[in-house]
């Protein structure tokens, strides 16, 4: 089946030219561009006035993050014009082990997505890290097999990958003698500390925050991930990097988006036409998102509309705007006039869903297991939450034990915790956060980067008590609560990571739930769940919480609550 697309403007990703041109397709590729006819097709479809361009591939992303299982993420991410993602399944994995991460190969075999995993390289992300598994170099070998497979997930443990750790030079070893790519993570690094980093053989990073951060990654020979998601928003800080000698080296991702912001907003799109609000080039933005991303991470003959190549295509009604109307994967027309085809569901082994659909293990929680063991007035470590960052702040302040256990509502000051669900260890991890906004109730998650135990967080011990004890009746999933009542849910049966509900469904469960955190005081502006998400995660600056105690990121140990 051949068809003819013409009368369309091209966009040509390798020179950033617009080229008034006919494109033939024919058995799932590109067979030309150029001077054809209606004579030379079985159909032709006219796309006058609209430009062609390839579909968009997110070069890092969790699909987890997105809450929904990989069918239901295609179906939410396809109308927006994203053909590939390249996900790293390192949040199932932390939960499940191997089993997580066949779960996700399995769940997304066959969609008109295509959905390229990286093998998750740190479960868990450090020593400081209670998960559901432990993957060691052999147990992650046997997944470069699979033709989907595409190198190794971020390295989150940049101290132990600088330092020339034994077990993770191993699994470095094991992607690049295979020639695939190494994803980092390093927050940042800077210095010989990233030379370390980099030579250990991490190509590329997702976590720079400023401009210069990514500069120097770029000239040290990294390529940087320009992420904006639904908590970590950082293109506007890296909009430099749309222009020469920086934009070459560039990809764009979204990394963590919540199902309600994927509807509202859209995905690659959204990035390119923000970038493009902002008075960049969104050309610049689709190379970014296409050929740049595809030739990294070695997937030949994709990422561009050039004769040989894979026929992922997007017909956009607009440029600056970046407005999808039709998308081709393979050929074949999956989106049309911006409403998607129906697709089936993949098959998936009966066995492998119950491994994720039970994942909680803990006991009912009681009021006590939230109150601090001190008294009088202590100088305490306090983390600070940044607003769009998951980047936190070690601040100290004074707290008072005798008065409501140190809850100070009218210092912003709420209690925390990360209590161990995996294995009923009964591990808590008790602190105060600055910046959520909190006056009342608690809130509680089974989403807690990476190693997804239950955090909680609170003005009032009984509600932590009654939000962490709903949520181990869910087997996962957010709750918000007030005076013993839940105010907004959503259960996340799939190791308390996912749902199987609709993207539609799960987008009003989230935005109920968003709804609910005003009731508690948090401001419109911030995005709470996803932001506290991190707050557990030991890799990201500069103190996190854990199940054991607070963790100094920078130096790599716990340290106590009390600073003196």
């Amino acid at each position: 089946m051949k068809t003819l697309l013409k009368n369309g403007t091209v966009i040509n990703v390798f020179t950033g030219e617009l080229e008034r041109t006919e494109v033939l397709l024919e058995d799932g590729r590109i067979a030309g561009t150029g001077d054809y006819s209606e004579e030379d097709a079985d159909d032709t479809e006219d796309i006058s006035g609209k430009y062609l361009c390839p579909g968009f591939i997110d070069g890092h992303i969790h699909i987890e993050s997105s809450m929904l299982l990989p069918a239901e993420f295609a179906r939410a991410a396809l109308p927006h014009g994203t053909t590939a993602v390249v996900a790293d399944p390192h949040e199932i994995a932390n939960v499940c082990g191997s089993r997580g991460i066949e779960f996700m190969l399995e769940a997304s075999e066959g969609l008109p997505l295509t959905m390229y995993f990286m093998i998750p390289s740190c479960v868990p992300s450090t020593e400081f890290d209670e998960a559901g598994a432990c993957l060691e170099a052999e147990d992650i070998r046997p997944f470069y097999d699979h033709p989907r497979v595409l190198g190794l997930g971020e390295v989150m443990s940049y101290h132990a990958a600088a330092a020339g750790d034994r077990k993770l030079r191993e699994k470095i070893d094991d992607a690049e003698k295979r020639g695939l790519a190494v994803n980092g993570h390093a927050p940042l690094l800077s210095g010989r500390m990233l030379d370390r980093y980099i030579a250990a053989g991490v190509g590329d990073d997702h976590e720079c925050s400023s401009a210069e951060e990514a500069m120097e990654r770029i000239r040290k020979g990294q390529r940087v991930m320009i992420r904006q998601g639904t908590a970590a928003r950082n293109l506007k800080e890296l909009l430099p990097l749309f222009e020469e000698p920086f934009a070459g080296r560039c990809l764009l991702v979204t990394d963590d988006k919540h199902p309600a912001d994927l509807l509202k907003d859209g995905h690659i799109d959204h990035i390119i036409r923000q970038a493009a609000a902002m008075g960049k080039n969104p050309v610049t933005g689709i190379r970014m998102a296409t050929i740049q991303a595809a030739e990294y991470y070695g997937l030949r003959r994709t990422g561009a509309v050039a004769p040989g190549y894979q026929a992922d295509l997007l017909v956009l009604d607009d440029l600056e705007r970046v407005l999808v109307r039709d998308v081709y994967q393979n050929g074949r027309k999956v989106v049309s006039e911006g409403r998607l085809l129906p697709f089936p569901e993949p098959e998936g082994k009966q066995e492998l869903t119950q491994t994720v659909l039970h994942s909680f293990r803990l006991r009912e929680l009681e009021p006590e297991d939230f109150l601090v063991k001190e008294r009088g007035v202590c100088s305490c470590r306090v983390i600070g939450i940044l607003q769009d960052q998951l980047l936190t702040e070690e601040r100290v302040r004074k707290i008072d034990f005798d008065r409501r256990n140190g809850i100070d509502t009218g210092r912003d000051l709420i209690k925390t915790a990360v209590i161990e669900r995996h294995r009923n260890t009964g591990h808590t991890g008790l602190g105060f956060m600055e910046g959520t906004g909190i006056q009342y109730g608690a809130i509680a998650s089974s989403v807690s980067h990476d190693s997804h135990n239950l955090i909680v967080m609170g003005a009032d011990e009984k509600d932590m008590a009654f939000a962490a004890n709903r949520i181990r009746s869910l087997g996962g999933g957010m709750a918000v609560v007030r005076d013993g009542k839940v105010e907004a849910e959503m259960p996340l049966p799939y190791a308390g990571l996912m749902t199987d509900r609709t993207a539609a469904e799960a987008a009003s469960q989230n935005e109920q739930v968003r709804a609910a955190l005003r009731k508690l005081g948090v401001p419109e502006n911030r995005e709470l769940f996803m932001t506290t998400a991190f707050v557990s995660l030991p890799v990201i600056p500069h103190l996190k919480l854990t199940t054991r105690g607070l963790v100094d990121v920078d130096r790599q140990k716990l340290v106590p609550l009390i600073t003196g």
